[in-house]
C-alpha cells in the first residue's frame, strides 16, 4: 500500500508540474471550463508529457420548463 500511496503522490505532483507550466494556476478566471481543465491536467499526470493535452468545455445547464 505505501508504494501505491507514493506512486500515486508522484503521478499528482508531475500533473500539478504539467499545470503550473501551461499557466492554469496564473490566471484569475475561475470558469467552470478552467477549472476542470486544470484538475483533468492535474489527474492526467505524466500523460500530459506523451502528448496529451485535456481541455473540458462545460455547456450551459438546462433551465427547467415553466
Amino acid at each position: 500500500m505505501r508504494i501505491g500511496s507514493l506512486v500515486l503522490l508522484i503521478w499528482l505532483v508531475i500533473g500539478v508540474a504539467a499545470a503550473v507550466q501551461r499557466d492554469y494556476f496564473s490566471n484569475a478566471d475561475a470558469s467552470c471550463a478552467s477549472v476542470s481543465t486544470t484538475a483533468v491536467t492535474v489527474v492526467a499526470g505524466p500523460l500530459n508529457y506523451v502528448g496529451v493535452n485535456p481541455k473540458v468545455e462545460c455547456a450551459d445547464a438546462p433551465q427547467p420548463s415553466e
